[in-house]
């Protein structure tokens, strides 16, 4: 008792080193040191420095291998992880992530894991966001969401050029590629330009996207007109009314389709609030943006790996 006294007089700071300590590295150093060398007994020991059998006992036989060093805290990773997924599937899975943009989802359908296992990699390399990723500005990124489906819905038209029978000369060359082309206006009887070269035409994939849930629901058309995005609004409405839910809110950019008189009345035939973004700010409506690119990433633009 007279060492404890002794110790806590010389040393206060050992009992308030941090919340959860019981001993210090100096308080466990004092403990050894009273079994090993002056002979006491693990429970007198144990209870003259308050603390349990085992917790002395452990001190004392750590002391007495590894002397005063062998009082410092210790790493607790266990020593063998068998189930630790192998590094070489870790690099793969970071360099998917880091090429390719891919979720969890995607990465484990290409490497054959299961997603679970790809999210903790990612997690523990800090890629689990990508923002750590790759962040496009320095400024931090504000996000909401609304409470319920059908509380806000987005629009947007992505354009995207089609593509020739057999693929294109981005991922088959340019030689494969126009031979694709000419094989493809010669049996769908394409207009061609000026000089001579078929015209493959543009896609308009016409979305409207749910803020809360991420339902969203597309079209394909061969314009953007107003007229188009009328027809496809009433279809997204109907679409999301026969599944419970009520649209209440649409924001769309500025486009000449979106300022029409005849948007913002079909808007309010279908008793739904229109609301545009902010000139020049295409992130106001960046849920459906990023919705467009995964489209991009998975559908036109995949490509076998």
């Amino acid at each position: 008792m007279e060492l404890l006294k002794a110790t806590i007089h010389t040393h206060p700071e050992v009992l308030v080193a941090h919340a959860n300590a019981a001993l210090t590295p100096r308080h466990r150093l004092e403990l050894a040191k009273a079994i090993v060398e002056d002979g006491w007994t693990v429970s007198y020991a144990a209870a003259v420095f308050n603390v349990a059998w085992p917790t002395a006992n452990r001190w004392a036989q750590r002391y007495a291998q590894g002397g005063p060093a062998a009082m410092s805290d210790c790493s607790s990773r266990p020593h063998r992880s068998p189930r630790r997924t192998p590094a070489p599937v870790v690099r793969q899975i970071v360099h998917l992530r880091w090429k390719t943009r891919l979720g969890p989802v995607a990465i484990a359908d290409r490497l054959g894991l299961a997603p679970s296992t790809v999210h903790a990699v990612l997690v523990g390399c800090r890629l689990n966001r990508l923002p750590h990723v790759d962040r496009a500005t320095g400024d931090p990124i504000r996000r909401y969401e609304h409470d319920t489906s059908g509380a806000l819905v987005r629009v947007d038209v992505k354009k995207l050029g089609n593509v020739p029978d057999g693929g294109g000369w981005r991922y088959l060359g340019r030689e494969k590629g126009k031979n694709n082309r000419r094989l493809t206006a010669r049996t769908s009887g394409r207009p061609r330009n000026k000089y001579h070269e078929p015209l493959m035409g543009t896609a308009f994939v016409d979305t409207v996207l749910d803020d809360h849930s991420w339902v969203a629901y597309a079209e394909i058309h061969d314009d953007e007109t107003a007229a188009t995005a009328i027809g496809e609004l009433r279809r997204a409405v109907a679409w999301f009314a026969a599944r419970g839910i009520i649209v209440e809110r649409v924001l769309s950019d500025n486009g000449s389709a979106y300022r029409s008189p005849a948007w913002r009345n079909a808007c309010a035939e279908l008793g739904i609030k229109p609301k545009r973004t902010r000139p020049h700010r295409p992130e106001t409506n960046g849920e459906i943006e990023r919705f467009h690119r995964t489209q991009a990433d998975g559908w036109p633009g995949f490509r076998s790996w």
